[in-house]
């Protein structure tokens, strides 16, 4: 598969704490990578530099390259918002604006200058129903996001990243505060959303990656220790540490 996100020497450093440790490896497109490993090793801080929010966090500094669609998102040409309209994220809370369900999934396309309201309205609805939403608010638009179900949130959250049309889609435990039925239905939209988008998860749940992803990344003290396909890293893993992990020994 095409690499669509290539990691060359990684390191990335809060303050002295060296939390990514020379951290190589391509990510492809049209597909789902999931990050899995105990908590602290580094995963949610990889997925959390694909679109440049550590910049946010003082004292942070980075050796390396990350390039996305061949062009180093760390160069000095890039300008952030147009990477971070690119590279959308949701995160592990549902997290609406206190704003009606359509102005939430239409805030980025007028961040971005779209005015028209005839090209709003079919931002709006290609947005959720790419999110698996639409049939259940399309009669409620005005309503507020917030008067939504956790699961169905997070579907907006997702639709909000979709309306701006990016090419990568991160998604961080994105299901972790969710019941089982809306855990399964993000799951199954992030299998179809593979199709039109290169899809990064964070989880802690094993389970979670063996079914969904295609490729699976381990991750321990800011290292990699294993990236395979999914069902090779489960079925057949080739460093005793992934075993110990995947099998519950530690972790």
């Amino acid at each position: 598969m095409q690499a669509l996100i290539e990691i060359d020497r990684l390191n990335l450093f809060y303050g002295t704490f060296h939390a990514l440790k020379n951290v190589s490896m391509n990510i492809p497109e049209k597909a789902i990578t999931a990050f899995i490993g105990p908590s602290g090793c580094g995963k949610s801080t990889l997925l959390r530099s694909l679109n440049r929010m550590n910049d946010m966090i003082p004292g942070t500094s980075i050796e390396g390259e990350i390039r996305i669609s061949g062009a180093d998102i760390y160069g000095k040409d890039i300008d952030v918002e147009t990477l971070r309209k690119k590279v959308g994220m949701v995160f592990q809370q549902p997290n609406p604006f206190p704003k009606s369900i359509y102005d939430n999934v239409a805030y980025g396309p007028r961040l971005h200058g779209i005015t028209s309201r005839q090209k709003l309205d079919e931002i709006v609805e290609a947005s959720l129903r790419g999110a698996a939403l639409w049939h259940e608010v399309k009669d409620h638009l005005k309503r507020s996001a917030l008067s939504l179900s956790g699961g169905q949130q997070q579907r907006l959250c997702i639709a909000r990243a979709l309306a701006v049309e990016p090419d990568v889609l991160l998604m961080d435990e994105a299901t972790s505060a969710l019941d089982p039925i809306s855990t399964l239905k993000i799951e199954e939209l992030a299998q179809e959303l593979k199709n039109k988008y290169t899809i990064v998860m964070v989880t802690h749940n094993m389970h979670q990656a063996a079914r969904v992803s295609n490729q699976t990344v381990f991750f321990l003290n800011g290292e990699v220790v294993e990236y395979a396909e999914t069902e090779k890293l489960f079925s057949n893993p080739e460093d005793q540490r992934t075993e110990d992990y995947i099998s519950g020994r530690f972790g």
